[in-house]
């Protein structure tokens, strides 16, 4: 009788612990109601930002080349010479910086 009873609680306790977990959908991970709740709203990319250009100060940037370039020959002559200036490096990397700047600034 003890063992029928034992069985029968067993049972019991199975069934009622089998119906709860069929109640419960497996299958959904367990923050998926949360996200549910807050859905995803994606905003369109924005657009490329018009570029402000200032063109008085291009203007000046480039009449500055232009003057750092014409010294130029007259000190390639020299460095002909065996006279290399001391300012011949640093006015070739200004023409180089300010044609950089230029270029970026008016070629898209």
């Amino acid at each position: 009788m003890k063992k029928v009873r034992l069985i029968t609680s067993l049972l019991a306790a199975f069934l009622a612990t089998e119906t709860l977990l069929s109640q419960q959908n497996l299958s959904d991970p367990p923050g998926k109601l949360e996200v549910a709740k807050h859905p995803l709203i994606l905003e369109p990319p924005a657009g490329p930002q018009p570029r402000k250009i200032d063109l008085s100060r291009l203007h000046q940037e480039s009449l500055d080349l232009a003057q750092l370039a014409q010294s130029v020959p007259a000190e390639v002559d020299q460095a002909g010479q065996e006279k290399l200036p001391k300012d011949l490096s640093n006015k070739l990397k200004q023409i180089e910086k300010l044609s950089k700047h230029l270029r970026t600034e008016l070629v898209p």
